[in-house]
This record gives structure tokens, C-alpha cells and sequence, in this order.
């Protein structure tokens, strides 16, 4: 894409001195359109070394209202960044609906970064686009609007601006010895460049080549391109999303209704025996997955009333506390109901050799916000492939994922539920929603056949704990855990 650009011609002076007043002022009438579209912005700005990345940020920004917009650096990679997937850190800074993003360096710095440096071997890198691209898809499919800006100069233009900032004592410190390893190495570094740009040229979020051989000109590509990009988005956003094929392996699951409730019991004494050897053989375990550094993440979804709570709490004793957190998920708040569904299960991710216990998931969105109307049928549809790709790019930075979902009958539900009603110490855990809830079990079980059906994969399978007997529910989480987690430690 940088080899054979045919880059715009730069204007004359009065031309880029009248073209670069009119888009300012579109982009500062732009802004409030966005907050009234609730469409977010997030500018991804790229390019060699000393190519004004910076600077071209801070100009664009003088014509946005500083609460709508925040500027991201993102060259620093800090020691909990490297303890996370490699686009959490990216994930973690999407902008809320109706507000702007600016990187300053993103995604293409780091990974062309190692590939260039020999620190990235072919599989990787491609495992990495193929990421990235997920990325970005998914993204512009749940209503973002995503501009890249690559920022182009030449080799003898990036040498000459090095020896003019290192000539003053003020600017010296901003070339560093990547900006003069790249110059040196600049074809190679084109090589890499070239191929990035032309594997992740999407559709939806497409790359924008910026001659940036004058501060003025550069700044006029990026507003003029960026105001069209809204304005498109804007016109667009009530067009349906395709969805996606499922590309990824699926374990054949049986439906709710086929699964045995009799005889999954156990006696008191039988219970407390195993129990007490699982959470002994479950800590042991524990201890090695922080020393190897393996992430784990359990994940719960199951009935009301099914015994999720109790569940968690025989795996969580067994724990160094140090070493997990438990994460119950409610409806989102306002700043994650603003944002990709996604993003407050990505920041609640675990660092390697810590467990994240999720109660309630991100399986919310094919089930009750698709069963209540919180999203659109076009949203749940997609979410199927959207968590797969989720999951596999949590199962590629070496997680293991463990899914239960915790089934009992309509009749235990009842049972329980006016126990929890009769029961004064209990009944903060029964509402008014459980038992709508529960008017709905039918539409209900019909979603989780399908969420199991098409999300059980070969990476994150689906385990179903039989909780009629919630004693033995416990028992087969606890010997579920341990088998998954004997598997990566063998």
C-alpha cells in the first residue's frame, strides 16, 4: 500500500489555507451531531517515526470540546499490560457512544514493532492480523466508527527531521534510538509496513495513507478524511450488520430437556470426604498456575435459584486469595452500557497466573438482553461468532476457559424459590424479576440451547452441572476445574 500510494497532490497555499478552515469548522459542528447519533469515534494514528503523529493529534483536537475526547499514548507498554491479552490494553481505551478516542500509536506500532525485530515468528504474526482484524470488525459492526492513519514520509525527509530536533537541547530528546534504527532500516521497516496495511485494509475500517511532508497538509488529510468518515457513519447507522459465519470447531451438545436429573446425588458424608481432597488437590493446583504464569476463567451461568453462588464459594475456598476475583455481573452501568458489550467483561480479564471467576457472563447478551428487548435481533446474531472470537483470542494468549452452566427443573426452581420467599435471612435473594423470570422459563430454555449449540467450541466447551442435588453439583465443578487445569500443567 506504501510502495505504489499515489499520494494527493498538496494544494497551493490559499486553496490549504481555505480547505483547512472549512473542516474545522465541520468537525466542530460534527461533534455534538455525534453526541446526539451516540456514535463513537476512535482515531488510530500510525507512520514513522517523527512523521508528527503528535502533533497532527493536537491540532485535530483544538476543534473538538475537550469533554468529548480523550488522547491515548500508547507507545509505553508497562509490565500489566504484558500480563494481559495483547488487545486488552487497546479494548480497555474504545470510547464511550457519542465521544472521540485519539491513539497516538496503537495496535500496528507494537506488532510490526516485534515482527521487525525478529521477536515475532510467521505463525504468530499471522494469529496476530487475524486478531486484529476480528478487532476491528467487530468493533465497526457494533456501530464504531474506526479511522486509520498512516503517516508517510520519506527516508530522506525522516533523517532530515532528526537532524533538525537533535540540533536544539529542547527537541533533542524526542529521537530516540527506534527512530534512528527505523531510518537506517528503512526499507525493511516499508517491507513490514507494506504488509500490515494491505492484511488489515477492512472494508469497514479501511486505511488512510497521509502525505505528511508538511505539518499543515497533513493536518487538512486527516480533518477532511475524518469529517467525511462521520458523516458517512452518521447517514449509515440504521443499516443491519452482516452476520458472520461461525468458522470456529463445535462440540455437539445435547438439549436441556435431554439431560438425566435422577440419581445426580450424593450423600452428606460421601460429600465431605471429596469435597475436602478436591479443594485440597484444587489449591496444589493453584500454586503451579501462578508459578507458570497460566490465566484461568471460570465462567457461570445457569438457572435462578440453581446454586451458582454456592458453587463458586467451594471453588473460591480453595484458593489463595491473593491469587482470584470473583466478578458478579449485574445490568451495565451507564459508562459500559456506552460502550461495546464486550469491554466490561475484556477489563475484567485476569492477569496471567490469576483466576477471574465470572458470576453471570457475557452470554447475557443472547439471552436476556435478547429475551427482553436490550438489543437488537441483528446484535444477539452476531454475539454468537463475536464470543467465539472472544474466547479464542483469550484461549490464543494461553487462558484456560472453563464454561458451566447450572441446570435444575422447573419444580426445584419452585422448591427453592418458596423456601427463599418463606425464609426471612433468605429472601433479599428472591425479587419480583426472579419470578417473571420464571413465567418466561420456555423462551428461556430455548435461547440456552442455542447459546450451547453454537458456542461450545473445541477451545471453550460448555460443561453442564446438574444441580437438583447442589452437593453434587460442587463435587463435579471442583473435579471439572481440576481435569482442564491438569491438562495445560501436565
Amino acid at each position: 500500500m506504501l510502495k505504489n500510494r499515489i499520494l494527493a497532490k498538496k494544494p497551493e497555499k490559499e486553496e490549504l489555507k481555505q480547505r483547512l478552515k472549512a473542516a474545522r469548522e465541520r468537525l466542530a459542528v460534527q461533534q455534538m451531531k455525534i453526541k446526539e447519533h451516540k456514535l463513537p469515534v476512535l482515531v488510530l494514528l500510525e507512520g514513522w517515526g517523527t512523521s508528527g503523529k503528535g502533533s497532527t493529534i493536537g491540532q485535530v483536537i483544538q476543534n473538538i470540546d475537550p469533554r468529548f475526547f480523550k488522547v491515548a499514548s500508547m507507545e509505553m507498554i508497562r509490565e500489566e499490560d504484558q500480563r494481559k491479552p495483547f488487545l486488552w490494553r487497546y479494548f480497555k481505551e474504545i470510547p464511550e457512544a457519542g465521544k472521540f478516542v485519539f491513539m497516538d500509536s496503537g495496535w500496528m506500532d507494537e506488532v510490526t514493532r516485534e515482527r521487525i525485530m525478529g521477536e515475532m515468528d510467521e505463525e504468530t504474526w499471522k494469529n496476530r492480523l487475524a486478531g486484529i482484524r476480528r478487532f476491528e470488525r467487530q468493533l465497526t459492526d457494533n456501530g464504531y466508527l474506526v479511522l486509520k492513519f498512516f503517516l508517510h514520509i520519506s527516508r530522506d525527509e525522516q533523517k532530515r527531521r532528526m537532524e533538525e530536533l537533535e540540533q536544539d537541547i529542547d527537541t533533542k530528546w524526542r529521537i530516540n534510538k527506534a527512530d534512528r534504527w527505523q531510518n537506517k532500516h528503512y526499507k525493511t521497516c516499508l517491507d513490514v509496513f507494506d504488509q500490515y496495511l494491505g492484511a488489515t485494509d477492512l472494508p469497514s475500517a479501511p486505511w488512510y495513507v497521509v502525505d505528511a511532508g508538511a505539518k499543515k497538509w497533513a493536518e487538512l488529510q486527516v480533518l477532511e478524511m475524518l469529517t467525511e468518515g462521520i458523516d458517512t457513519a452518521m447517514q449509515n447507522q440504521a443499516l443491519a450488520v452482516p452476520v458472520p459465519q461461525n468458522v470456529f470447531p463445535l462440540l455437539k451438545m445435547p438439549k436441556l430437556s435431554e439431560i438425566p436429573l435422577e440419581g445426580k446425588t450424593v450423600s452428606d458424608e460421601a460429600y465431605k470426604e471429596e469435597l475436602k481432597s478436591l479443594q485440597s488437590h484444587l489449591g496444589e493446583l493453584h500454586n503451579r498456575l501462578y508459578r507458570k504464569r497460566i490465566p484461568v476463567i471460570i465462567a457461570y451461568e445457569g438457572w435462578d435459584a440453581a446454586g451458582k453462588g454456592g458453587n463458586i464459594r467451594r471453588i473460591t475456598e480453595a484458593l489463595d486469595p491473593r491469587g482470584f476475583e470473583v466478578h458478579p455481573i449485574a445490568s451495565p452501568e451507564p459508562h459500559e452500557k456506552a460502550r461495546h458489550y464486550l469491554w466490561r467483561f475484556y477489563t475484567r480479564l485476569p492477569r496471567t497466573g490469576h483466576i477471574a471467576v465470572f458470576d453471570r457472563t457475557w452470554y447475557g447478551r443472547v439471552m436476556v438482553e435478547r429475551l427482553e428487548g436490550f438489543c437488537s435481533e441483528n446484535d444477539w446474531k452476531r454475539a454468537y461468532n463475536e464470543i467465539n472470537e472472544f474466547e479464542k483470542d483469550l484461549f490464543d494468549w494461553g487462558a484456560v476457559i472453563i464454561k458451566f452452566w447450572v441446570h435444575i427443573d422447573k419444580d426445584t426452581q419452585l422448591e427453592r424459590f418458596t423456601m427463599r420467599q418463606n425464609t426471612p435471612e433468605k429472601q433479599w435473594k428472591i425479587t419480583d424479576e426472579d419470578w417473571r423470570n420464571r413465567e418466561k422459563w420456555d423462551v428461556y430454555e430455548q435461547a440456552v440451547d442455542e447459546m450451547l449449540k453454537k458456542t461450545s467450541t473445541a477451545y471453550a466447551p460448555w460443561h453442564i452441572l446438574v444441580s437438583v442435588d447442589k452437593k453434587y453439583a460442587r463435587l463435579q465443578a471442583l473435579r471439572t476445574v481440576i481435569e482442564e487445569l491438569e491438562k495445560v500443567l501436565q
